[in-house]
């Protein structure tokens, strides 16, 4: 809850006590104490701006107003003092008062305007915004003139800035929101509240110089995600050193506004399933896309977003517009994370793009292509037990279906490159900033039971430790066995197996 918001919901229940508590209601205060609250009422809405979840709050603040309204026409107005000696409008009025009390309380806490942690690592962080346009031709769209054009969002270490100017969460909170709210059974205001939630980015801040170059890792977002989706996760990376591009691809991002106003929301899963299927088990016929049989489903035009960042990145580095990234990029260790499709997006661009030199898949099936050959690059997947799918309502032929492809690939890969990390207790949405939405998240079936925050640290713990070994060549003995600090994770690499459950 933000300051002011306690504030207003102190203030109302401070002036509900004043008017149920007869001393304090003829000590004469009454009259101030119900204006304050109005004015901080007010205050609260021009500093921090309004909320669906501060309505409660909002209408109590109207209703004790209009109480003490009537109260002050009693001596001139016949009908309010018969209105206010009614024993049931009075009762009434209190228990109604007492219902948005409690909601005007629980709503701003459960569905909070979180922020972040200062991640673990020496640098602060900065980012920018790029708008890119391929040639290629936009398969997704029924338009035969369309090119493919991507938005991507650049985070990269920063030292010794102090502003106080931190990045949005998410750019546009409301497009946000209608689009994930199409699948989902939620209002479609249900993530507005997101305008006013900031990271630890400052937004074209001058790069960290204590080194030449930085290492870079491409994010792919799940379908319905943001490329901010794991803020969480990229911030840790940048604040050790780390360039992170994340991407946001149209029709399966859930919305990607674009520079000159136009929007592309995200397909259903309904509209994306049948070639992300055909990716994953190919079959005759392939289904058709705007007239194009996709035999290999969407995973190799979706891979090429990534080979076409890379070429930007090239240019960029060269001569980045802003005048802050050239030469800053260190194009030779490239990696990529992703989760859910992204991951499977992740692994595609690996199989398909040599210079991805690392590659983090969190919690996906392997496309077809990739599961029959492996992949060229070390490589990290992160999951779960097949218990914690079912407790997640997953049906049993996609739980196979994910853990076995990943483990098909993870048993390709030499001695010492691959590694298979399970966390007991997550759920799909624990891999993303999700746990972040609400605290209430294990009760409403949304997060697994694991801590939250105990989730993230294995994710950031075991993500850095496989970047640094194999992008920056630094010896993490977290990949090596068992690890004391995390001893209920499930570790495996093509050396060592280690199973605390069994």
């Amino acid at each position: 809850m933000r300051p002011i918001e306690t504030m207003l919901i102190m203030a109302n229940l401070l002036t509900f006590v004043v008017f149920v508590v007869p001393r304090l209601h003829a000590s004469g205060w009454t009259s101030s104490i119900v204006l304050v609250t109005f004015a901080v009422a007010g205050f609260q809405i021009l500093v921090e701006g309004p909320r669906w979840q501060m309505v409660p709050a909002y209408v109590l603040t109207g209703l004790l107003l209009l109480v003490w309204g009537v109260e002050r026409l009693v001596k001139s107005n016949r009908i309010a003092k018969d209105l206010l000696s009614n024993r049931l409008v009075v009762g009434g009025t209190i228990i109604l008062c007492l219902l948005d009390l409690l909601l005007a309380a629980s709503l701003p806490i459960v569905f909070p305007v979180f922020h972040f942690p200062r991640p673990s690592g020496p640098y602060q962080i900065g980012t920018l915004t790029y708008h890119w346009v391929e040639s290629r031709h936009e398969i997704f769209s029924t338009d035969p003139n369309a090119h493919r054009e991507l938005m991507v969002q650049v985070w990269y270490p920063v030292k010794g800035n102090v502003s106080s100017v931190r990045a949005p969460y998410v750019q546009d909170a409301s497009a946000l929101s209608a689009s994930v709210t199409r699948v989902a059974p939620l209002p479609w205001f249900a993530f507005n509240h997101f305008q006013y939630v900031t990271t630890n980015a400052i937004p074209s801040a001058r790069v960290a110089t204590d080194t030449s170059t930085y290492p870079v890792l491409v994010f792919l977002t799940g379908i319905f995600g943001f490329r901010q989706s794991n803020t969480f996760q990229i911030e840790n990376f940048v604040s050790h050193g780390y360039i992170v591009v994340g991407i946001d691809q149209p029709y399966t991002a859930a919305a990607v506004d674009f520079p000159d106003g136009h929007q592309i929301i995200g397909w259903t899963h309904a509209q994306m399933d049948p070639f992300t299927n055909q990716s994953l088990n190919p079959v005759e016929p392939a289904p058709m896309l705007n007239g194009i049989a996709l035999k290999n489903g969407n995973m190799p035009y979706l891979a090429q977003d990534v080979s076409f960042t890379l070429d930007q990145l090239s240019a960029l580095n060269k001569a980045d517009p802003n005048g802050i990234l050239t030469g800053r990029l260190d194009l030779k260790r490239v990696g990529t994370f992703g989760i859910s499709l992204g991951a499977m997006v992740a692994a595609e661009a690996c199989h398909i793009d040599s210079r991805l030199k690392a590659c983090l898949m969190v919690d996906a099936a392997m496309p077809f292509d990739v599961v029959q050959v492996g992949l060229r690059q070390p490589g990290m997947w992160l999951t779960r037990p097949a218990n914690d799918m079912r407790l997640e309502h997953w049906k049993e032929s996609d739980i196979t279906q994910t853990l076995n492809t990943m483990q098909a690939v993870f048993n390709k890969e030499p001695a010492g490159e691959g590694y298979y990390v399970s966390v007991p207790g997550m759920f799909h949405v624990n891999f993303t900033d999700a746990p972040y939405f609400t605290p209430l998240g294990p009760l409403f079936g949304f997060t697994g039971p694991i801590n939250a925050q105990r989730g993230f640290d294995i994710v950031n713990a075991y993500s850095l430790a496989f970047f640094e070994q194999h992008l920056q060549d630094h010896t993490a003995p977290l990949l090596d066995g068992p690890s004391k600090y995390y001893p209920e994770v499930i570790f495996s690499s093509k050396s060592i197996s280690y199973h605390p459950f069994r």
